[in-house]
């Protein structure tokens, strides 16, 4: 297993929002012909079982929902899980990490649009976590794009959460 970062994954937090406190924000994986994902520093293909890390969830965001939309199908047989993991690696017991949060062996081997899969409570995160994408069934070997947009309100500082 690997851990795929994408490109300054760690500089493409979105906390303000604007005009009040509903969260939305897009992340991508798109992978080239040869099955590498093109927005890593990574330059072998994505194989079963590797983690990639999509972006990161900023701290005082209570996750509600994903749209997972597959605008070009990956290999035959690749699925992908969704969810999450704390960038400090650190798991909290009240709000622990979950690598399936939004979705769980997800077909990415057929264009679609699923919304989020698990039915799973609201979760205010009280850190910084990665949206992964754990890798299932095949390798890459083909061209293929996937990309997650993220929902939910966003209460501000982690101090704000209730414990």
């Amino acid at each position: 297993m690997t851990t795929i970062n994408k490109k300054n994954v760690l500089n493409l937090v979105q906390v303000n929002a604007p005009y009040g406190n509903a969260w939305k924000q897009q992340y991508n994986f798109t992978t080239s012909s040869a099955g590498v994902f093109t927005d890593s520093d990574l330059a072998t293909a994505v194989q079963s079982a590797d983690v990639v890390r999509l972006g990161v969830l900023p701290a005082g965001l209570t996750l509600h929902d994903a749209l997972v939309i597959r605008s070009d199908a990956f290999t035959a047989s690749t699925t992908a899980s969704i969810g999450f993991a704390y960038v400090d690696g650190v798991d909290v017991t009240a709000q622990a990490q979950d690598a399936a949060y939004f979705a769980s062996a997800l077909a990415t081997d057929a264009t679609g649009v699923t919304r989020k899969t698990g039915v799973k409570a609201p979760l205010a995160l009280p850190k910084d976590a990665y949206l992964i994408l754990t890798i299932g069934g095949a390798a890459h070997a083909s061209a293929g794009v996937l990309d997650v947009v993220v929902e939910g309100i966003w209460t501000g500082l982690p101090s704000a959460i209730p414990a």
